[in-house]
């Protein structure tokens, strides 16, 4: 009789959506190893895993880190079948970016074909408060009407970056 192996922790893969330049890169960073990326450079498309703790159990989360101007749309499409979950990052402090979620959104809902999959709408760079664009009062707004959570980032400052994470999951 052979003894199976021990299975590992669970496996949740993120998915970090978003237009270029919100700073999902910086807020990844910041997540898996507590540091701050000033210098922005594109990002190709790269994954992070990461042992977390949630509630009370060891589980991975595989957080793929995308382009935002994904130029193919079977690549980002692949991108998509393969998340549990998505993070959609916007800047408060650029309204284009904002309005962008809702293609990222619709996207993400025609892949997977699903309207209860994991989403989570962030705000980010609300350590800018004072060049915001986007009322917050229209992001809760938006949050409400595809019935998701909403929360404000800052990937400079780290405030509410473990929230994201471990909310998500």
């Amino acid at each position: 009789m052979s003894k199976k192996p021990a299975a590992g922790p669970a496996l949740h893969k993120v998915i970090m959506v978003g237009s270029g330049g919100v700073g999902k890169s910086a807020l990844t960073l910041q997540f898996m190893y507590d540091e701050f990326v000033e210098d922005y450079e594109p990002t190709k498309a790269d994954s992070y895993r990461k042992k977390v703790v949630l509630d009370g159990e060891e589980v991975q989360i595989d957080i793929l880190d995308t382009a935002g101007q994904e130029d193919y749309a079977a690549i980002r499409d692949n991108y998509f079948r393969s998340g549990e979950g998505f993070l959609c990052v916007f800047s408060i402090t650029d309204d284009e970016s904002f309005q962008s979620t809702m293609e990222f959104r619709e996207q993400i809902l025609r892949v997977k074909n699903d309207e209860s999959i994991p989403f989570l709408l962030v705000g980010n760079k609300c350590d800018l408060n004072e060049k915001r664009k986007v009322p917050l009062s229209e992001c809760q707004g938006r949050a409400q009407q595809w019935q998701v959570p909403y929360v404000e980032t800052s990937a400079k400052t780290r405030e509410n970056v473990d929230k994201v994470s471990f909310q998500y999951s």
